[in-house]
């Protein structure tokens, strides 16, 4: 037991009640083994490892050993209630000797050999210890642009990105989960039709999610003046040229671009258009759910410290934007835990919410000075920035036993105000943070002291994010997604697939008197109750499904929580097999019109292997 710095005993608290799903999670993945595989933890003992891990920094604020053994207590309460846990790399690596607890990395790709397999080394060692990594291939040459010290050219962003690519797949294999990737690219890179069709392939890229780039100007273009001619400038040399519409995708090189000063006006009638390219855009997103869009001057207007530079890129999932060399740790509450019954007269337990995200914003500040990073220069940038990412789960779960139907304008609405009440609270506990700590060290450059006067302990506070595991472990829906059905079957880590039934929903259905077996199987095969009238059609109305509810209503409620979120939201725009480009051009264009700061589609069946799956 070398591996372990911390006493593992629980402290005397509540026994996690953990269900079936999220034992076989904790066992495959979280707890501790010896040598031969064999567990050597029990849930109580992984929560009690993370807990005293934490509450230890608490030693350098002034805390007794007395205060640190009160802190233990607390922090272990909240994660064995399962009413708060902190993303996958803490619950797994907190204690050990390489306590690698962030979930969120963003690395830079700069365009010299040297530096990108300095970022694929990187990159190995996140991934190693269970972190994701983002990128912007940005700055990457296009492909035929010379080398001047070789005198050749270069293949261009793709061939490097492979390279990123067969490096996870060679790390995953020895890994804690499989590793995630994000690649970006700019709207206005040479490369970017390659870019748009390169995972097309759905066996290419398969640890990479994908998100064109695009400014609030080109937003304008489409919308002003859809048919000019698209430019795309070299990031290299800054020349801008038109993409000929008669390029092969797959081969086509700087070479076979045009000068964007071009006077010749019969060759500009045969080039890319801002349409053109909007089009392949929802042509591929509406295909395989690549590619996602990034609002990226929306991302940066909220940008803590803008004197560090622009943000180009975010973590795997797109909720968490980040600086170059910039990591940040997650955690969510799990909203359903706060639902009072009918006989109170309101909805939500705001008092004991409100002392759950002080709480949980103290672990997660507390978490970044027990973390040890890979990566040097990361652990720089994240103690001098020192963002949290606290954000929710159980929120489809916390609509259904309100009895508010998803798609409805009082879901939305309730919606935008827990997320405020979250937001505002959660200030308020890094302003209380800042008080006895001290601010963040950018704190003086950034625009909590230039625009706000506020002095914050976190640059960022706010997130939202997917929360996949860590909502099976707590035995809660996802993240504020609907539920993809009330049953269903979830592919996992190593092939193993759980079957999923939605507790609300079998408690209701036991109480009512309609649950079957039978019923369960038929859920788990259609992913909808929609047409089964052997359940009253009010509870059709409230427990719906993803695939149940229309796109708008989807992209309205990712708006909802972005309003108050200093970060970003992981949302799923879930669209039925038979939806077209159409629909996902309208959500696209929705969620920019709304403020979301990104956005992702994905068509039901796009891919043969999908983490959900009806029978």
């Amino acid at each position: 037991m070398a591996d372990i710095i911390y006493s593992i005993i629980p402290p005397a608290g509540e026994e996690p009640k953990l269900n079936e799903n999220a034992i076989t999670i904790l066992q495959t993945r979280y707890l501790l083994k010896d040598k031969s595989g064999k567990c050597i933890e029990t849930p109580a003992q992984m929560f009690s490892r993370v807990a005293l891990t934490v509450a230890s920094t608490e030693k350098r604020y002034g805390s007794t050993h007395e205060q640190i053994k009160k802190w233990h207590h607390i922090f272990y309460d909240l994660m064995a209630s399962l009413t708060f846990l902190p993303n996958s790399p803490a619950l797994m690596n907190a204690g050990r000797q390489t306590p690698m607890l962030s979930a969120c990395f963003v690395l830079p790709v700069e365009d010299s050999v040297e530096d990108i397999f300095e970022t694929i080394k990187n990159t190995a060692l996140i991934q190693k210890a269970g972190g994701g990594t983002g990128f912007s291939l940005d700055k990457l040459r296009p492909t035929g642009d010379v080398i001047a010290s070789s005198g050749g050219t270069t293949s261009g962003p793709i061939s490097f990105w492979k390279v990123f690519s067969e490096a996870t797949n060679a790390i995953q294999q020895g890994a804690f989960r499989r590793g995630a990737n994000m690649a970006m690219c700019s709207v206005t890179h040479p490369d970017i039709l390659k870019f748009l069709y390169a995972k097309q392939n759905l066996e290419a890229f398969t640890n990479f999610n994908i998100s064109v780039k695009v400014t609030d100007d080109w937003m304008k273009k489409l919308s002003r003046s859809p048919k000019m001619p698209h430019v795309v400038t070299n990031p290299r040399t800054g020349k801008r040229y038109l993409i000929p519409r008669k390029v092969s995708i797959e081969t086509y090189s700087i070479n076979d671009l045009m000068p964007a000063d071009s006077k010749t006006s019969a060759g500009k009638s045969k080039v890319f258009t801002v349409e053109d390219i909007w089009k392949a855009i929802i042509k591929c997103a509406r295909a395989t759910g690549e590619p996602g869009l990034a609002f990226i001057d929306r991302i940066n207007q909220d940008n803590p410290v803008p004197s560090l530079g622009r943000i180009e890129a975010t973590n795997p999932c797109g909720e968490q934007p980040l600086l170059p060399y910039e990591a940040c740790t997650l955690g969510s509450i799990n909203l359903s835990k706060f639902v009072l019954g009918p006989e109170t007269k309101r909805d939500i337990d705001y008092d004991a919410l409100g002392a759950t995200i002080d709480l949980a914003v103290r672990f997660l500040d507390d978490i970044l000075d027990a973390a040890n990073y890979p990566v040097r220069d990361t652990v720089r940038l994240t103690q001098a920035n020192r963002k949290i990412g606290l954000g929710l789960m159980g929120f489809a779960d916390t609509l259904f036993m309100m009895g508010l139907p998803y798609d409805s304008d009082s879901a939305v609405s309730f919606g935008e105000e827990i997320m405020k009440f979250l937001n505002d609270r959660a200030h308020k506990a890094s302003e209380r943070l800042a008080d006895e700590r001290g601010p963040f060290p950018n704190w003086n450059q950034s625009i909590w002291r230039t625009q706000r006067n506020t002095k914050m302990r976190n640059a960022a506070v706010t997130t939202i994010a997917p929360t996949g595991t860590i909502s099976i472990i707590a035995g809660c829906s996802s993240g504020i997604e609907p539920l993809y059905s009330l049953a269903f079957t979830r592919q996992v880590l190593a092939g193993k697939k759980l079957m999923e039934v939605n507790p609300v929903f079998k408690k209701l259905a036991q109480a009512e008197g309609f649950y079957s077996k039978k019923l369960e199987e038929r859920i788990a095969r259609t992913g909808t109750i929609r047409n089964i009238h052997q359940i009253p059609a009010p509870i059709r109305k409230i427990f719906k499904s993803a695939y149940d509810i229309a796109p708008q209503w989807h992209v309205k409620m990712q708006a909802a929580f972005q309003k108050h979120c200093d970060s970003a939201v992981s949302k799923t725009i879930n669209l039925p097999e038979n939806a077209t480009a159409a629909t996902v051009d309208k959500a696209y264009k929705l969620a920019y019109d709304l403020g979301c700061k990104g956005i992702t589609v994905y068509c039901r069946k796009s891919r043969k292997l999908e983490p959900m799956s009806l029978n």
